[in-house]
C-alpha cells in the first residue's frame, strides 16, 4: 500500500515539474530565418545590434548579439549585411538576446 502511494506521489510531482518548466521555456524563446538588413557593432566591440527581416512575415526584428564567436564573425566579415541567418533568441524585457546566430548556408 505504501509503495503504491509513493509511486503515485512521485508521478504527480514529476508531471507538475514538467508542466511548470515547459511553460517558462516556451514563453520566452523565439526563432526565425531572415536576412540581415542592418548590422551595428558597439564602440567596444563587445555587443552588436542586428536587424533581421523575417522571411515569413516580412517584419523587422532587432536582435542583440553578445557571444564572442558571432562577434568575431562580424569583425572578420564572415557575416555581413544581406546574409540569410537562422537565429534563436530569448525575449527579455522588450529586447531580443541571441542564443544562436548562424548563416543558413553554414559558416
Amino acid at each position: 500500500m505504501k509503495k503504491t502511494v509513493s509511486i503515485i506521489v512521485m508521478a504527480v510531482l514529476m508531471m507538475v515539474s514538467i508542466v511548470a518548466l515547459s511553460r517558462t521555456a516556451q514563453a520566452d524563446e523565439g526563432k526565425m530565418v531572415g536576412t540581415i538588413s542592418k548590422l551595428e557593432m558597439s564602440a567596444d566591440k563587445k555587443t552588436a545590434t542586428v536587424v533581421l527581416k523575417d522571411s515569413k512575415s516580412g517584419e523587422d526584428v532587432t536582435i542583440i548579439i553578445t557571444d564572442d564567436l558571432t562577434l568575431d564573425k562580424f569583425n572578420d566579415k564572415r557575416i555581413v549585411e544581406g546574409d540569410e541567418i537562422r537565429c534563436k533568441f530569448e525575449k527579455e524585457g522588450g529586447k531580443n538576446s541571441s542564443k544562436m546566430f548562424k548563416k543558413t548556408a553554414g559558416c
